[in-house]
This record gives C-alpha cells, sequence and structure tokens, in this order.
C-alpha cells in the first residue's frame, strides 16, 4: 500500500485529513476547485478501489459520504474533459471503428515525448518520465479491467484476451506491472507502489483519473474500450523508441529495457483485437455504443496530449516536469 500525500489544496486537505479517521461523514466542495487539487482528491479517492492506503480503513472505499464527495469532484474532472475532448457525436458505422480509430491516431497533434526520450533526453528528464508513467504503470491494466464485467460474448472474450497478457498469462514474474518495477529499479528509483504520488503532477494524474473514472462506471464502458483501444494502437512504435531511449543513455541490462521490449510485441498484437473484436465488437452489440467508444478515445488523446505538452514544454525550457519543480538528482 502507499502512504497517504501531501494534500494540495482545501480540497485534498479535507479529503486526506477524513482518511486518518474512521469512516464518517465529510464536507462537500463547494467553491471552484483548483486543477492540482482536484487532480490529487479524485486519485486518492479512485485508489481505495484499488490498493488503498496504509492506516486508511478500508470501509471508506464504500462509505456514503465518500462517494458523494467523489461524484463533486467527478462533475469537475468531467468538465475539464469535456471541455478538451467534446461530446459523443453519432453513433458510427460498427463496421467503421477501426478506421475511425486510425483517423483519431493519425490526427493526434500533440508533441512526442517517445522521438524526444529517444533521440535527445537526457539521464534526468528519462529519470522523470519514468516517474509520471509510475502513476499508472505500477498498476498497469487494472483500469480498463473494470470493464469485464461489464461487457459480454465477443468483445468481451477479447478484452480477457488483451488483459490476460498484461497479467503475464499466469506468470507472476511477467505481469507488465512488475517488469515496470524492474525497469525502475534497474535506473535506480524506487519501485515501491505511490513512492512518488507527492512529485507527480495533475496532468499526470488526469490521466490515469480518466481510466478510473470511465472503468468504474458502467454507463462508460463504451468510453473505457474506446480508450483501451486506441492505447493499445498507440503503443508499440512509442515502446520501441523508450527502449532505444534508455539503451542510448546506458541503461542496456535487460531489466531496464524488458517492459519496453515486451510492449513493441505485445501491442502489435493486441492492436488488431483491440480495434476489431473489442471496439469494433461492442459497436456491433449496441451500436450507440459506438459513439462512446470515439469519444472514450478522443478523450485519451486530449488529456494525454496535454500531459505531454506539459512535459515537452519543461524538458525543453530546461525545467523539472514533476509537480514540485525541483530537478530530479540522479540517483
Amino acid at each position: 500500500m502507499a502512504t497517504l500525500p501531501q494534500p494540495r489544496g482545501p480540497v485534498s486537505e479535507v479529503l486526506l485529513t477524513a482518511l486518518r479517521h474512521p469512516p464518517d461523514a465529510i464536507e462537500l466542495p463547494t467553491d471552484p476547485i483548483d486543477f492540482e487539487d482536484l487532480q490529487l482528491a479524485l486519485y486518492c479517492c479512485y485508489e481505495l478501489h484499488y490498493r488503498g492506503f496504509d492506516g486508511v480503513d478500508d470501509a471508506w472505499e464504500w462509505n456514503p459520504g465518500l462517494l458523494a464527495f467523489r461524484a463533486v469532484l467527478e462533475a469537475a474532472f468531467e468538465a475539464d474533459v469535456r471541455a478538451l475532448a467534446g461530446t459523443p457525436g453519432e453513433p458510427p458505422d460498427p463496421a467503421q471503428i477501426d478506421v475511425e480509430l486510425r483517423e483519431l491516431m493519425q490526427a493526434d497533434d500533440a508533441p512526442s515525448v517517445s522521438t524526444f526520450i529517444e533521440r535527445d533526453a537526457t539521464r534526468e528528464q528519462v529519470l522523470e518520465f519514468l516517474i509520471h508513467r509510475s502513476a499508472y504503470q505500477l498498476k498497469e491494466a487494472d483500469p480498463h479491467s473494470w470493464a469485464i464485467p461489464r461487457l459480454h460474448g465477443a468483445p468481451k472474450a477479447a478484452l480477457v484476451e488483451i488483459q490476460a497478457d498484461e497479467y503475464g498469462e499466469g506468470r507472476p514474474e511477467q505481469v507488465h506491472a512488475q517488469l515496470f518495477a524492474r525497469t525502475m529499479d534497474a535506473v535506480g528509483l524506487d519501485s515501491t507502489y505511490g513512492a512518488y504520488l507527492d512529485r507527480i503532477p495533475g496532468v499526470t494524474l488526469a490521466t490515469v483519473n480518466l481510466m478510473s473514472w470511465m472503468g468504474l462506471h458502467r454507463s462508460r464502458r463504451g468510453a473505457i474500450v474506446g480508450h483501451l483501444a486506441l492505447f493499445e494502437m498507440t503503443s508499440s512504435v512509442p515502446n520501441r523508441r523508450y527502449g532505444s531511449g534508455l539503451r542510448r543513455l546506458g541503461w542496456e541490462r535487460e531489466d531496464a529495457v524488458v517492459f519496453f521490449d515486451v510492449h513493441v510485441v505485445a501491442d502489435a498484437v493486441h492492436e488488431s483485437i483491440a480495434a476489431v473484436d473489442l471496439a469494433g465488437g461492442l459497436a456491433l452489440q449496441d451500436r450507440q455504443l459506438g459513439a462512446d467508444v470515439l469519444w472514450g478515445a478522443r478523450a485519451l488523446t486530449a488529456i494525454d496530449g496535454r500531459w505531454a505538452r506539459h512535459v515537452m514544454e519543461r524538458f525543453q525550457a530546461g525545467e523539472s516536469s514533476l509537480h514540485d519543480g525541483s530537478v530530479l538528482a540522479l540517483p
């Protein structure tokens, strides 16, 4: 379990103070919420559904007051996502879902963090990149797995096929989250779950909150499917670049690069399953959900694009991309 982080404003302070005590009523936010405050508070609310926090009563997970508190945060989060990604459009032709997903992929104009890592990043910048990624990769696949009981038939089978690979096909040492932990260990970072939460900025937490928000609500099952489909379709090439970047900087041992090497192969296989069998299959079952599938993919592009712009702006300015703004010292 992770330890509770430091608050970033009045809302996260109310939440984190409450979580240190037995479950009870919690004061609901009423004023506009600062971005960092919102993303940290929402991340912590969602974390209660994953591994939880040291010293926090598990009963908080389904506490009615906590859920009401989270709903206020989710409303603010949804407004932010819709401001960037718009709203679902008309249901597409189910047979064209994979084509439309590829068009979204080609239209993405966010700066390429993977190309920068491959060619130009310093060792310190790669370490910062890995810290950003740890917010999701140390629980890789879990947010998307919430969709499994919400699907049936062919789309469910396709999702399980993808997720089984993410979880190592029954081999604990091959679980992708464990492979990422090995990468962190190999470069001298702390692979303890949640170790860097205080250093991860809201723009990064938002990328994980998006998955949890979609995955934990049945009404957004189409969106989480679209998120996963585009996630898999855009993964293989960037992971090849990340692995090349680590090798360029001298991190050549297998433990440092195996996570990225595995994804080059695995996600190339997952791409067709996710786009055709999962996303397309769900739209065939329920045409209306096809619009949600494409919206989930657009939301991924928008929220991840904002993250990429933040990271590249800071790196190109010679500044830290982490929350506290301090330059990361080499291990």
